[in-house]
């Protein structure tokens, strides 16, 4: 049974024998029904797939011997014992294991007489007459010497190498740990010196009685085993220093634990014990003793009697009531750790003073009221999370206070944050040693000036206040850091940087400033300000001549603000600048002396109104270049491109031409991100583009690679849907862009199964987990899906929201312009429910809320190898949309930990487009301090209570069941029709204008069957956007594994030099667009359907085609990527796509809105009585309607609706595709 665990650098499976009463079906099933699924049919069919071993695995065969023992080489050669010509060169079984060169016969290697030969501290010698022969000697005055002459110089090698690393190692120690022992191994009593002993991860049942056989042993680790009781034979072991039992089950400790005398460090964490035995009273030189997450209902009176331990480790016990008389008696208690105990009440009924505590860990509890005023010695408090009202401390030496206030004199570090403060104290202005003050989330209007005229505050947080002015400084003060984001402040002090010279962070971002202060009095300026945030202010182009004085400025954030421009001449004194985000501003160019700032790595300027592509492509250090959303016609390019550019976002500009070789010259750039130009069918005209449509951004902040990815599909499966989703996977990127290549494709299937949405959902986050494969075992990510939906069996519902998550990316609705949480955060921080789940499966949770120091989520999808700790079973939520939703915005953890839901809202509000919107909350992030990466997906909604077009139903002449519609048949197209692709399924030669990089790799879930049917045509009835009929062809979700046919949507160019196919309408222009293939099986069926003999052709031959083997390893725009090795089975990979050498594929455009038929009002009843003499329509899907109220008071759509025609029953005469396509774009 697989359980991998991390030790140095790798990862493990544990495996274990299975107990007789053990069975491997009933545990998978187990397994399967803990991590999330609840139905017993799907458990059943879960069970037999072949991604399940990833997770939990059986073998049948017994468990290898020489893994058991540690065999290192093993192999039969000739030997001889002795350094003398008495002893004959004989064949035996010659063994490297552990410590110890084994010789043995070779009949009967492992049940005949062994000789056993010691090497650490012993000789390995190269024999040199005789070829390929080594003689291995033991350490001591009796030592023995074997030689073995080896058949082949590798051999010879291999063992010269290996066992010089034996002899080198000390005989004291060893480690035997996550070597899924089930006793201890025989070949250890051979080291009778053995003094460091690590049996720690194994499945050690039984009692280790041999284990007192080490007379010398000072160290036993015999952590997360199976003992389930306290070994006593380990109590024979008086050599004894330090003993772990952490992890085993054990109930309770024998009185035998007395006789340790020598014991000083004694780890009991993570068992079942609730009382201790006195003998433990008596043992005099213990120091440490841990009993964190067992269940003790009160701190051990016998812990009074241990005079050497100075600190108590009890979290994640049971403990209500703490009696401050009790540790006044333990006198030798400095440090005390009682979190996640579910504290209640800390009683002092006695006057006597506790003395010894210095420090008091009270954290994660249920304290109303908290008097500590009898610690007089208190230095370290910590009592976050809790209800406190009331706090009663004794000050004179405290020294780090994260809690209320009190008056403390030897006071360095303090965190007031996220309590309800109007006003600083006077004792926290009177504490002369305090070096970092964190006022942040109050409600303070003002800053005393004693306090920033302190000698000794070094750094000052007082963001998200309500600061409308800051007091003058008086004189030189060392303040090095200065937050001031999020409040009122119109100005900063006149003297605040000639006064602050140490400053080298000043944030001021989401403020009302006008003006900045200079730099200095005078010309010459001594300011040591490194980076700047002024993102979210008044301010105008005049204060650039101000920044010229911070010449040491490496980093500086104007976005937001009310720059017409940037003065060129003051732009080129900042030579050290690295880092420039004017983003948001009404700049209408970058000044060419940006070239002078050599240093400059990143440059961020979206959302202004630039034209002209800056001078920046030869910098020498550019990185990162985000010039979207702005008015770029042309690119004017040097001759080469530095390699160091590795993001460029030119996205958003509309006007923007770029050639072939300017292409060709960014194929090297990791992630290029460019518009797809707007090129719509008929059906996508009127489609959901006006119900809804999106816009993202993943920002890497100062990370070197970029762990976000986004998943967003405007049309999902065969109806009006969508689906969209944020992927986390914190300091891993692995997992997200799995993640985003298949959850798209399995939620398709998932709702081919159930229309339940907490099943399917949960489905489709447990699916999603397994088809991870071994990348989810040691690494995972929060996940974030939310999926747009109706009922198409009744007629008048509407649409629906699904929201599902694990981890900490959130969905907010924002509804009547006030925002709507519709996730849930599972850290152990935030989640009580989780909190407890995690403590009662006696997970180690440590200081920082971490489960086993890795992660603070108890939801993830990954991380296989901390369940059942950590789960992949999602919160699923579903909400009714109605027509005061305005917009839905998704984010990860980094987002929404700088942005509230509030300004999230009011942000997006604020912007009209989604993609800018998206854009701007990702810069906020970062302009207010987030260093991590942030992603965003801004969704608007345009959905009407008025918005159905449907016609009454037809009257039948039978009594048709209500329920879904039934599943039609498919049915085969004549061999010479042209077939008319639906623009439901996506799969036009062309791609929607607001589709991104994302999407498009993720919109593969969906084929269509357009050939058309044989038998009477019947008109079909008309239906809206919003409940769309039941169509009278296939429509069928499908895999992203579905293999390309041979008429594929890029239309077969694959090179400069091919043709495109036949029937392919095009102005001449060709359309470049960067696409993520992953996901991409697309097909167009212009004949017969392909056999599946052509399919496999197709595949086999996209397979060895080298433009498609050199995709990979070449991040998208999306920063998805798929490993190329077949062999890995972590996910379903789509059939590759063709690909030029230039690094993007060309699609031809769609005909010239010029070059087609536009019927204008005035001859519409002419056009209708010269279509009626033409030959019967080919019968179709009906084309959507766009609703008659439509509200769109804020968002801009690229594509307004198209006005409406009444339709008209017309006669039954056939005409061409073309004329059809025309006609219906008509009205």
């Amino acid at each position: 049974v697989p359980s991998p665990y991390h030790s140095d650098g790798f990862y493990f499976c544990h495996c274990r024998r299975l107990d007789p009463s053990e069975r491997p079906l009933q545990m998978v099933y187990d397994y399967l029904a803990a991590i999330g699924y609840q139905d017993p049919l799907r458990v059943q069919r879960e069970a037999a797939n072949s991604d399940l071993s990833c997770m939990i695995r059986f073998y049948k065969c017994p468990m290898n011997a020489d893994q058991q023992e540690r065999t290192l080489l093993t192999g039969v050669f000739s030997v001889r014992k002795g350094k003398t010509q008495l002893h004959k060169w004989a064949e035996r079984q010659v063994l490297l294991c552990g410590t110890c060169l084994i010789v043995a016969s070779v009949k009967d290697s492992l049940t005949g007489k062994m000789h056993i030969l010691p090497l650490v501290g012993g000789k390995v010698e190269e024999v040199k007459r005789r070829q390929h022969c080594l003689m291995f000697s033991s350490a001591g005055p009796q030592a023995q010497t074997y030689f073995v002459n080896f058949d082949t110089l590798a051999d010879y090698q291999r063992w010269h190498r290996q066992a010089s690393k034996v002899v080198s190692q000390t005989i004291s120690l060893v480690d035997l740990s996550c070597y899924s022992l089930e006793e201890v191994p025989e070949y250890l009593f051979y080291s009778q010196d053995l003094t460091h002993l690590n049996l720690r991860h194994n499945f050690i049942l039984s009692n280790p009685l041999l284990l007192s056989r080490f007379s010398q042993l000072k160290s036993l680790n015999l952590s997360h085993n199976r003992l389930g009781v306290f070994p006593e034979s380990v109590c024979e072991i008086l050599t004894l220093t330090e003993l772990n039992l952490s992890c085993n089950g054990m109930n309770t400790v024998p009185a035998q634990i007395g006789n340790l005398q020598s014991l000083q460090t004694l780890s009991l964490d993570g068992n079942q014990l609730n009382f201790l035995p006195e003998e433990l009273g008596g043992l005099a030189q213990l120091s440490s003793l841990g009993l964190s997450f067992n269940n003790f209902p009160h701190i051990p009176g016998v812990l009074d009697r241990l005079s050497g331990m100075d600190r108590l480790a009890m979290a994640g016990n049971r403990v209500e009531t703490l009696e401050l008389g009790i540790l006044a008696r333990m006198s030798h208690l400095k440090n005390i750790d009682l979190r996640l105990n579910g504290l209640r009440w800390v009683k002092s009924e006695a006057l006597e003073a506790v003395k010894q505590v210095t420090q008091l860990d009270l954290r994660d509890n249920h304290l109303a009221t908290l008097d500590l005023s009898s610690i007089c010695s208190l230095e370290i408090l910590h009592c976050q999370r809790n209800q406190l009202r009331a706090l009663t401390l004794s000050g004179f030496t405290l020294r780090t206070l994260h809690a209320s206030s009190n008056l403390p004199n030897q006071l360095t570090q303090m965190d007031l944050s996220r309590n309800l403060l109007e006003y600083l104290p006077d004792w926290v202005c009177d504490s002369r040693k305090v070096e970092v003050l964190d006022v942040t989330h109050n409600f303070l209007s003002e800053l005393p000036a004693r306090l920033l005229s302190s000698l000794s505050l070094r750094k000052l947080l007082a963001g998200n206040n309500g600061l409308q002015r800051l007091p003058d400084l008086l004189d030189h003060v060392p303040l090095e850091v200065l937050d001031l984001q999020h409040n009122k402040l119109g100005e900063l002090p006149e003297s605040l940087f000639y006064k602050a010279l140490n400053l080298k962070y000043l944030n001021v971002s989401a403020n009302a400033l006008e003006i900045i202060p200079p730099s200095s009095q005078s010309e010459e300026s001594l300011s040591t300000l490194q980076e700047l945030y002024l993102t979210g202010n008044k301010l105008n182009e005049n204060c650039a001549a101000l920044l010229v004085g911070h010449q040491n400025l490496r980093v500086l954030h104007m976005a937001y603000n009310q720059l017409l421009s940037f003065p060129a001449s003051k732009l080129s004194k900042l030579e050290l600048l690295e880092e420039l985000n004017l983003s948001g501003n009404k700049l209408k160019t970058i000044p060419s002396t940006v070239s002078s700032c050599k240093r400059l790595h990143t440059l961020i300027a979206h959302s202004n109104h630039i034209s002209v592509f800056p001078e920046i492509l030869n910098l020498p250090e550019i990185k990162l270049v985000d010039l979207s959303c702005n008015e770029l016609t042309e690119i004017l390019l040097p001759d080469s491109l530095t390699a160091t550019l590795h993001e460029l976002d030119l996205t958003g500009n509309s006007s923007l031409l770029l050639e072939h070789k300017t292409l060709n010259l960014f194929s090297h750039i990791t992630t290029l991100k460019l518009d797809q130009k707007p090129a719509m069918t008929a059906g996508d005209s009127l489609g959901s583009s006006t119900l809804w449509n999106h816009g993202y951004s993943e920002m890497s902040g100062q990370r070197n690679k970029l762990c976000v990815s986004v998943l967003a599909v405007d049309r999902f499966g065969d109806s009006v849907e969508a689906a969209y989703g944020v992927f986390d996977g914190d300091r891993n990127e692995e997992v997200p862009r799995l993640l985003q290549c298949t959850m798209g494709d399995v939620l398709s299937e998932e709702l081919l199964h159930s229309s339940v949405d907490s099943v399917y959902m949960s489905n489709t986050f447990l699916t999603s987990h397994r088809k991870l494969g071994m990348a989810g075992q040691k690494l995972g990510a929060s996940a974030l899906l939310c999926y747009i939906h109706h009922e198409p069996s009744e007629l008048g519902s509407y649409f629906s929201l699904t929201v599902a998550n694990v981890g900490s990316c959130q969905a907010v609705l924002c509804r009547d312009g006030q925002p709507l949480p519709l996730s849930k955060v599972f850290s152990l921080e935030q989640s009580t429910e989780e909190m407890d789940r995690v403590k009662l499966s006696k997970a180690i949770i440590t200081e920082d809320n971490k489960v086993s120091g890795v992660t603070c989520c108890s939801r993830l999808l990954g991380c296989s190898y901390l369940s059942p700790w950590v789960l992949p079973k999602p919160w699923v939520c579903t909400e009714p949309l109605c027509s005061q939703d305005d917009f839905l915005i998704l984010g990860n953890r980094a987002l929404f930990e700088k942005v509230s839901y509030q300004e999230a809202v009011c942000t997006v509000q604020a912007v009209r487009d989604p993609r800018a919107a998206a854009k701007k909350l990702c810069t906020l992030a970062q302009s207010y301090g987030c260093r991590d990466n942030v992603g965003a997906v801004v969704v608007s909604l345009n959905i009407g209570e008025d918005s159905c077009t449907c016609e009454p139903p037809h009257a039948s002449t039978g009594t048709e069941p209500r329920g879904p519609p039934p599943t039609p048949l498919p049915v085969t197209a004549p061999p010479g029709d042209p077939a008319t692709p639906s623009s439901s399924s996506g799969i036009a030669s062309e791609f929607n204008s607001e589709t991104s990089a994302s999407e498009v790799g993720s919109e593969a879930g969906s084929t269509a069957s357009d050939e058309h049917p044989s038998g009477p045509t019947v008109r079909p009835e008309r239906r809206c956007s919003l409940h769309p009929a039941a169509t009278l062809f296939l429509f069928q979700r499908q895999p992203s594994c579905t293999p390309f046919s041979s008429n594929q949507s890029d239309n077969g160019l694959d090179s400069d030099d091919e043709a495109p196919l036949e029937g392919v309408i095009s102005n001449g222009s060709k359309l470049e667009v960067e696409v993520d293939i992953h996901c991409c099986a697309f097909q167009i069926r212009s004949g017969p359907a392909a056999s599946p003999k052509d399919h496999n052709l197709d595949k086999t031959h996209l397979k060895k085609s080298p433009s498609t083997s050199s995709l990979f390893g070449k991040k998208l725009s999306n920063g998805s990527v798929v490993a190329p090795e077949d062999s890995h089975n972590l996910i379903e990979v789509a059939v590759e796509a063709p690909k030029k050498k230039s690094g993007y594929f060309t699609a031809p455009a769609q005909q010239d809105p010029e070059d087609q038929l536009v019927v204008p009002p005035s001859l519409e009843q002419d056009v209708r009585e010269q279509l009626r003499g033409q030959s019967p329509m080919v019968p179709g899907p009906p084309p959507p309607f766009t609703p008659p109220s439509i509200r769109d008071p804020v968002w801009d759509h690229p594509h307004p609706p198209a006005p409406m025609l009444p339709q008209r029953d017309l006669a039954p005469n056939p005409i061409p595709a073309l004329q059809q396509e025309v006609y219906d774009t008509a009205l």
